[in-house]
């Protein structure tokens, strides 16, 4: 028997992986969502600028819908996130240092000199100066808010330590809170004619961010100590469930229904703004995934931390988009044309991550977090 073979027979035999139907079909419901969008938007004009012009106030731009959706979408994410965890990361720092460094050094100004080389040079002609500046906007805003909620599931497929995943997730959402407006900000400033009016920026990171994770961890917190982390596991986020998977949708549906004349009158756009979404989507994930190999990261970190460097939250970036330049701006166009990109390019990220298992060490069953 050669070495190739001792260490295949003596490795552990990977559980197949048993999805919902939610999850094994992704793809297929989020395309049906995009559909039943653009009908709705085209059928029922009236109706569909009535949903947008509800608002949080005169002129906020943060549409009431669409932020609800988002609440029901994030607080059960984040009821799972313990930051008290994130203590534990000192056992292994490795692949979070790496998860950082290409979640907000790297992704976000990779994703301001691609969309800035692609929109404003080689893309130019087709589009105009003033799309341009509005598309470069909605890429900065994309790849500024990394994934949270869908990270989860992409960790499940690639056998991603769990409670190491958790981490990654948990340091994100703190860094989030006071690094994704200054970026955008900047970026956005730099990289286009753009200004950037930081009060609607700042209210829309106290919306959609701190406001689910304040109540979220309120929550967990007085429910945990009230009837056991059993009971709030066991029971509490299994009744959140459906729920997520239900706004998500709907999420979707508002979404490419506010969207529609866009999508339909600027299919040649859509086209040229996937380019540079998926240039950026594989060259972080490349890099995230390179390095944890570079430094000998496990598989179980290195998977979920290539997959966090890649994937966006769509739902932030888009409600940011809207709120900043409203809901038919080409800013909010092009996070939308993220969400059309972002299931089943993160599956091919999923699909070479689990091919390529065998490049990274295996496992130290004593290097749990604890």
């Amino acid at each position: 028997m050669t070495s190739n073979e001792a260490v295949a027979a003596s490795a552990p035999e990977v559980e197949e992986k048993r999805l919902n139907p939610f999850e094994r079909y992704l793809t297929l419901w989020v395309a049906l969502c995009m559909v039943a969008g653009v009908v709705i938007g085209k059928a029922f004009p009236g109706l569909t600028a009535t949903l947008r012009g509800l608002e949080f106030g005169q002129g906020s731009q943060i549409n009431i819908p669409i932020a609800v959706l988002i609440w029901l979408m994030v607080y059960p994410m984040m009821l799972k996130i313990d930051f008290s965890s994130v203590l534990g990361v000192r056992r292994r720092p490795k692949g979070i240092l790496i998860t950082l460094f290409v979640n907000w050094l790297v992704k976000p100004f990779s994703m301001a000199l691609i969309a800035w080389l692609f929109f404003k040079h080689l893309f130019l002609p087709f589009i105009g100066e003033e799309l341009a500046d509005q598309y470069i906007a909605g890429c900065i805003i994309l790849a500024a808010a990394p994934c949270t909620a869908m990270v989860f599931v992409w960790s499940y497929l690639t056998d991603g330590d769990p409670a190491y995943t958790l981490v990654q997730v948990s340091v994100n959402d703190l860094l989030m809170l006071v690094l994704f407006a200054p970026i955008v900000g900047f970026l956005v400033t730099g990289a286009s004619n753009l200004t950037v009016p930081y009060d609607v920026l700042f209210y829309s990171v106290i919306t959609f961010i701190v406001i689910p994770l304040a109540l979220a961890s309120l929550s967990r917190t007085l429910l945990i100590r009230a009837f056991g982390i059993q009971w709030f596991e066991g029971r509490y986020l299994k009744v959140w469930h459906p729920v997520t998977v239900i706004a998500l949708l709907a999420t979707l549906v508002f979404i490419f229904a506010f969207q529609a004349d866009n999508i339909t009158g600027r299919t040649f756009h859509v086209l040229l703004i996937a380019i540079p979404i998926l240039l950026q989507v594989y060259f972080n994930s490349s890099l995230a995934y390179g390095l944890m190999r570079l430094f000998r990261v496990e598989h179980a970190v290195a998977a979920p931390g290539a997959l966090i460097g890649a994937s966006n939250f769509f739902e932030l970036a888009v409600a940011t988009a809207i709120t900043l330049y409203g809901p038919e701006s080409g800013a909010a166009l092009a996070t939308v044309v993220g969400v059309l990109v972002e299931v089943p390019v993160m599956l091919s990220v999923v699909a070479f991550c689990n091919r390529t298992r065998h490049w990274f060490p295996q496992a130290d069953a004593t290097s749990g977090m604890g």
